[in-house]
């Protein structure tokens, strides 16, 4: 049974960082993509990042130069450094796995996915 598990959000103030992490069980292939998805209250969920198995990186333009996307094979565990945090970042992200990595992300195919963590951005 494959499972996606994430940690490190919190509440920080306005420029701060944090480092978001998931750990992938239950999957025993290296080729895969994972992706990282953030939802706000009241809005649609939306892509943020890509990584796949060669360390190829993908990310919405909003957050280009302020988010990195990694990932350790061995540890089956995927990063997402969230640094120059805004308020407009504030929402519950997701990481989930596909077989392969696509711009724009298509949600529809990511068979599995996290519960989430909260990230929340004050002025």
């Amino acid at each position: 049974q494959v499972q996606l598990v994430e940690s490190g959000g919190g509440s920080v103030q306005t420029g701060g960082s944090l480092r978001l992490s998931c750990t992938v069980s239950g999957y025993t292939y290296s080729t895969y993509c994972m992706g990282w998805f953030r939802q706000a209250p009241g809005k649609q969920r939306e892509g943020v990042a890509t990584i796949d198995s060669d360390g190829d990186t993908a990310y919405r333009d909003s957050v280009k130069g302020r988010f990195t996307v990694s990932r350790d094979n061995a540890e089956n565990t995927v990063y997402l450094r969230v640094n120059s945090l805004k308020p407009e970042d504030t929402a519950m992200y997701y990481c989930a796995k596909a077989s392969a990595c696509t711009w724009p992300l298509r949600q529809h195919e990511f068979s599995y996915w996290g519960q989430g963590t909260q990230v929340t951005v004050s002025s």
